[in-house]
């Protein structure tokens, strides 16, 4: 069975759900081979079906952006002749995936939200106006999947941990990392990452205060519309949209929202879909699975209040 590389990420050197996901889908198409680069926890790894881990020294990488990384899997490419390449569909893991593609003269799918066992994906295009299935034709399949595309399963692997030397070489340290800093805790999941997303519009008035009361109750990330952004009341980094961050959750809550196909082309392959909202001719109405017509100001309080009772 063909190995298929899937490049782990990790937070402080805690796998995320992502990278479980990855791991999921990849034993679809063959053996998982994950590639942790710098200190990671393999236990996670191992438990869900990782029979081989690439475990590779950071000592050239880690003070540089997404180049080095790509030379490593472009090496690792070349050492295992892998099925697939698998990467977490974010702004990094799209940058490493491409310049993959071109390191091996590879095809390459990134936003996927399914993959199939032959290989064929599915995804959104042309801000969400189309689905279409793909699939990669030549060299070795570089694909890049969305956040809850697929429910992580536990399997147990071999978890064989073997030691890679990449070679980095000077240009692909020509950009460096001169300052970082880390992301501020919320107490929230990552936008992107949440298995539940509740997001506000323009109708909030800017008082998003019920949106993260009934974000909480559900163990939920907050979003935002463009128009909720642009206004001021809230920072770019909670923005859904096209121009914002593409989400794809199992639950995803839009209140205040219209529905413009910006916003539409960074949620609407949300597993499911409310939304809450005045206008019962919302163009939002015509995407959801559920609809209810009414002020988020009313609505949110009485929801929030009845899944705390629930919960207690």
């Amino acid at each position: 069975m063909s190995e298929v590389l899937v490049l782990v990420d990790a937070v402080d050197g805690k796998v995320t759900k992502p990278t479980l996901e990855l791991l999921t889908i990849a034993r679809r198409l063959g053996e998982p081979s994950a590639v942790a680069i710098g200190s990671v926890d393999t236990a996670p790894l191992k438990a869900y079906g990782a029979a081989k881990i690439y475990t590779v020294d950071d000592a050239d990488i880690k003070d540089y952006l997404v180049a080095p990384k790509a030379e490593v899997l472009a090496q690792l490419v070349e050492k295992t002749s892998p099925a697939a390449v698998l990467l977490p569909s974010g702004g990094e893991g799209k940058e490493i995936a491409g310049r993959l593609a071109v390191k091996t003269g590879s095809g390459l799918i990134t936003d996927a939200v399914d993959v199939a066992a032959d290989g064929t994906t599915t995804q959104s295009v042309f801000a969400g106006s189309y689905t279409v299935q793909a699939k990669v034709t030549k060299g070795t399949p570089i694909i890049t999947v969305k956040p809850n595309s697929a429910t992580p399963e536990q399997a147990d692997g071999a978890g064989v941990e073997e030691e890679f030397s990449a070679t980095i070489s000077e240009q692909a340290k020509t950009a460096k990392i001169t300052k970082s800093e880390p992301r501020k805790a919320s107490g929230r999941p990552e936008l992107t990452e949440a298995a539940i997303v509740v997001s506000g519009g323009r109708g909030t008035g800017g008082d998003f205060s019920e949106v993260e009361g009934f974000a909480d109750s559900l163990g939920a990330a907050v979003g935002a519309s463009r128009a909720a952004v642009d206004s001021g009341w809230m920072p770019h980094a909670f923005q859904v949209g096209q121009t914002g961050k593409t989400v794809s959750p199992q639950l995803y809550v839009a209140n205040g929202i219209s529905g413009a196909i910006q916003h539409r082309a960074g949620m609407q392959t949300s597993k499911t879909i409310v939304a809450v909202n005045k206008d019962e001719e919302a163009p939002i109405f015509e995407l959801v699975d559920f609809g209810v017509v009414g002020d988020l100001h009313a609505v949110l309080p009485k929801a929030t209040e009845e899944i705390t009772k629930r919960k207690g």
